[in-house]
């Protein structure tokens, strides 16, 4: 289905000869699976967390599967770059989910019809992370000091995620719901799985219309962290835009999986700004020194796992002690 040409190396990162025919069957790929998702989701109903974490199996299966097919057509290092993109893009995606948690509380969008907006708002993020990869690679391939820039961007940020607000996504609920209501009318109440509705004769917009503006603005802001983060690890277009793709793509399962799991994952922040941090670290030296994939790779796992087992330790610490996780002190 693929027709990918062999891989070469250019300034210690993987370079790919990738035929339009690649291109294309990538993104028919991703075309289908969004259309089978929207098939089985055409009702609006609420996620049970069974259900949530068999669809989370599903996408990150997917993900795996296409690694498979980088590594057998492209070799080792293709697929080194290749999962380290989409373990990035996987994990600063947690981020994400927890946004749209404050994001949906704040607009008080039922879970039956999150699932609607979210599907939206992912299809405008494929869109827009392709704009800034193609833009990010661009300037990279011609300004290689843009990788210092990038750097210390990622450094600045992952400190600021581990320092991380308590209340994000309510500003940015409060401020994109103001810049909507500029341009269209908002209804205080929904109707039903509706975008648009008519109300005394004059065009207006539900508030699933204004849930899923706002998303794409914080997507934006995710986007301005995650894509420079990947591109300290690939230069390759495609395999970028593939890995963040995948990744992309489970997001809503993963959001009706973990977005009441916050404080249970308490020391996470921590750790994706670790990788922020790290990867920007990484970038700032890249053009003199050049850090095998692997390594980065095995960082990047070990700083999960890190986070992922002191954080489930403290949880089981807090009920031994009669504290609720979920409370913040």
């Amino acid at each position: 289905m693929l027709l990918l040409g062999a891989g070469t190396e250019r300034s210690n990162f993987v370079e790919l000869d990738v035929s339009l025919g690649a291109w294309i069957g990538l993104l028919a790929i991703i075309a289908l699976m969004l259309g089978i998702d929207l098939y089985r989701h055409r009702e609006a109903h609420a996620p049970t967390p069974r259900e949530a974490l068999a669809d989370s199996a599903v996408w990150v299966a997917c993900g795996l599967a296409f690694s498979g097919v980088i590594a057998f057509v492209y070799g080792a290092d293709a697929f080194g770059e290749y999962i380290s993109g989409y373990l990035i893009e996987k994990s600063l995606s947690v981020d994400n989910v927890f946004v749209w948690a404050m994001l949906f509380s704040t607009l008080a969008i039922p879970l039956a019809y999150q699932h609607r907006v979210l599907f939206w708002g992912i299809f405008g993020a494929l869109t827009l992370r392709a704009l800034f990869i193609v833009a990010g690679s661009a300037l990279i391939s011609r300004f290689w000091w843009l990788l210092l820039v990038f750097g210390v961007f990622l450094v600045f940020t992952g400190i600021k995620v581990i320092r991380h607000r308590a209340d994000e996504g309510q500003h940015e609920a409060t401020t994109g719901l103001g810049l909507l209501r500029r341009i269209i009318p908002v209804t205080d109440e929904l109707h039903g799985q509706k975008f648009f509705t008519t109300v005394n004769a004059k065009r207006a917009a539900t508030p699933l219309l204004a849930a899923l503006f706002v998303i794409e603005i914080t997507d934006v802001i995710f986007a301005v962290d995650s894509v420079p983060a990947i591109l300290a690890v690939s230069h390759e277009p495609f395999l970028v835009f593939a890995s963040n793709a995948f990744a992309i793509l489970g997001l809503r399962a993963m959001y009706f999986l973990l977005a009441n799991a916050k404080e249970r994952f308490h020391f996470l922040s921590h750790a994706l700004g670790g990788i922020l941090v790290f990867v920007g670290l990484k970038m700032s030296v890249s053009h003199w020194y050049h850090l095998n994939t692997y390594i980065s790779l095995a960082v990047i796992v070990a700083m999960l796992a890190a986070a992922i087992f002191f954080s489930l330790q403290r949880t089981k610490q807090l009920a031994i002690g009669g504290q609720d996780p979920g409370h913040r002190h």
